[in-house]
């Protein structure tokens, strides 16, 4: 029933939206990059089977599992051959008898130290450097999520955040979202949806230029910018995953589904105004210690050379892991998603908890 009513819920949002204007095509995707070492060597594949801190951010109603009584976890990772960093810092914990759980994440992808070349040139057409000024272009998120379990097989969640963009003096905006989702396990089975600002997320941008700076726009032909409204559509993200143990070995498979709202993409399966992304994620576990991860993901249709030909290119994304007693330290190559000569990234990740759960 839970599942039928998200749908109808999104449903109308979606078919409401439509009848505005078409906003922009990958709004706020920062906040779709990925967080985790071990979720991205997965290929992001982790919503229906998301058990710990991370489900702040794949699908809320998987905080109920975290294993204990407090967890915090943080990842840095560096992009582009380090021109950009990506942070993400998260803490989580249960309460009233492990029925109910809290978490917080905080998301940061930047780009540090960028002269401002603006007032280079003096009046009488001489350079002087003294006047270049670095600044900095920032994506900032946080997710406050909550979790209530109503029995040991289903679980529901949701997120309110706060999405916050700033290029300097130049640019800001704020924006305001929220998410949901649920799990449901079945024997090895599980089951999850996710539904990102199910709302619509409203990006409000203002911007600030001293006259200076508008005589160089002017100058240049530059076009100044109007303070606007930036819409972020609903997605939607449909999770299988099968989990078995041995002895000694564990094994964990998952597929994710994205379905994305906001026009055609170059996906695998992208239509008009409905794209389908899918990815893949297997890990296998030893003695609950050593963990080895694959995944892929960014399935998309490219022309070749010519332009001739369509074919279809994937991502593959590898991770390790070593989790002893409450400390779990994780390695992934993963792409994040950027068509560059860079694509591939080395990413690390660590969570500590503190006191195991009692169930």
């Amino acid at each position: 029933m839970l599942f039928r009513n998200l749908i109808l819920i999104f449903t109308l949002l979606f078919f409401t939206n439509k009848t505005k204007a078409q906003p922009p095509k990958y709004s706020n995707d920062f906040m779709y990059i990925g967080v985790d070492a071990r979720a991205l060597g997965l290929g992001s594949a982790v919503s229906a089977g998301v058990s710990d801190l991370t489900a702040g951010y794949y699908n809320p109603a998987g905080l109920i599992h975290i294993p204990n009584t407090f967890q915090v976890g943080f990842m840095h990772a560096e992009y582009f051959a380090g021109i950009a960093k990506y942070d993400y810092l998260s803490a989580a914990f249960p309460f009233d008898s492990n029925r109910n759980a809290l978490g917080i994440s905080v998301i940061r992808f930047a780009v540090d130290d960028i002269p401002n070349t603006l007032s280079l040139l003096e009046p009488d057409g001489s350079v002087n450097y003294d006047n270049v000024k670095s600044f900095s272009v920032g994506d900032y998120g946080i997710l406050l999520s909550y979790a209530r379990r109503f029995n040991n097989r289903f679980s529901v969640g949701g997120n309110a955040k706060v999405v916050h963009h700033k290029a300097g003096s130049f640019a800001k905006s704020w924006g305001f979202g929220i998410d949901l989702g649920a799990q449901y396990f079945l024997r090895d089975w599980r089951f999850g949806i996710s539904i990102k600002d199910i709302t619509s997320t409203f990006n409000a941008w203002s911007f600030g230029f001293s006259e200076e700076d508008l005589a160089t726009f002017q100058l240049t032909g530059n076009e100044i910018p109007n303070n606007n409204l930036e819409i972020t559509l609903p997605r939607i993200i449909l999770a299988v995953g099968y989990s078995k143990a041995w002895k000694k070995i564990e094994l964990n498979t998952e597929l994710n589904i994205d379905l994305t709202t906001d026009g055609k993409r170059n996906t695998l399966f992208g239509f008009d105004p409905i794209s389908f992304d899918p990815h893949l994620g297997l890990e296998l576990g030893f003695a609950k210690t050593v963990y080895v991860r694959t995944g892929i993901n960014n399935i998309q249709r490219e022309l070749n050379e010519d332009a001739t030909k369509t074919k279809i290119t994937v991502a593959p994304n590898a991770g390790v892991g070593l989790k002893i007693k409450t400390i779990a330290i994780d390695y992934a190559f993963t792409d994040p998603g950027a068509r560059s000569q860079t694509n591939y990234s080395h990413i690390i990740s660590a969570k500590i908890g503190i006191n195991k759960k009692q169930r």
